[in-house]
């Protein structure tokens, strides 16, 4: 009797990982599946369904959504900053014109690095009077004429690709500055998964960047959303707003809102 408890036990664990194994590979090579289709297609119930769905989301395999699945898909190493400046122009000068509108005169703001930040300083009124704290070479160079802003360097390792500095150092003086907002990219974004990078030095910096300020605002168009990196930057919630287009899904800002962040689509 306990033998034949044991293999049923055995029998019924085989069956779970191999349909979880079936519904991932289906939701990667379509793209998408829901709860009912996948119930009939597997002879299950749709509360078993979900479990999966919720234990194969956990794992970073697929990304749950209310009803289903879709296909969590693997950031790919971004190209250098100069070769992205000419990708999503629109998208990125909206987003940069909304954020701009959120900065008062006489802040002091933290810029971080990338091309659709550097639509923010592009939008900035010439005659603010700023405190500005940065570690993007571009983002200097913008600001570097403009008598009415306190501009403040991050020192660090340079990542050619970003233009930007980064690593121990640059973690190390972000945390010596406060401001009253952070503006800022990132390169995947999920609500299950958070923020993610590739590129441990940066995450570093980022980290520390998510800390000095008591309002965050993400500025990223829809290619950085339902994708996943491989190092782990924050959880969305470390973030107060984001702003982004309209290409970004409705399903995707939905629960972005349910976790609490203010969504603002441009």
């Amino acid at each position: 009797m306990i033998n034949n408890q044991s293999e049923s036990g055995r029998n019924a664990t085989l069956l779970k990982v191999e349909r979880q194994m079936r519904i991932r590979k289906l939701v990667e090579e379509k793209g998408r599946a829901t709860v009912p289709e996948l119930s009939k297609m597997f002879i299950v119930s749709e509360a078993t369904i979900r479990r999966d769905l919720e234990e194969l989301d956990g794992r970073g395999w697929i990304r749950r959504t209310h009803g289903g699945a879709i296909r969590l898909e693997r950031a790919a190493k971004e190209p250098p900053m100069i070769h992205r400046i000419s990708e999503e122009q629109d998208a990125k000068a909206r987003i940069g014109h909304e954020a701009a509108k959120m900065i008062q005169d006489s802040e002091t703001i933290f810029l971080g690095s990338g091309t659709t930040v550097l639509e923010v300083v592009r939008y900035l009124p010439e005659d603010i009077q700023l405190t500005v704290i940065t570690n993007s070479l571009p983002i200097i160079n913008e600001l570097a004429d403009r008598d009415k802003v306190e501009l403040i360097v991050i020192g660090g390792m340079l990542r050619q690709s970003e233009l930007s500095m980064v690593g121990h150092i640059a973690e190390q003086a972000v945390r010596e500055f406060r401001a009253d907002r952070v503006f800022m990219g990132m390169r995947a974004i999920d609500a299950s998964h958070g923020f993610t990078n590739d590129f441990l030095p940066e995450t570093m910096t980022d980290r520390a960047i998510l800390n000095i300020a008591p309002q965050i605002i993400i500025v990223a168009d829809h290619t950085k959303f339902g994708r996943l990196s491989s190092v782990l930057v924050a959880p969305v919630t470390a973030a107060h707003v984001i702003i982004t287009d309209k290409e970004t899904p409705q399903e995707i800002a939905s629960e972005l809102e349910e976790l609490g962040l203010e969504i603002r689509v441009v």
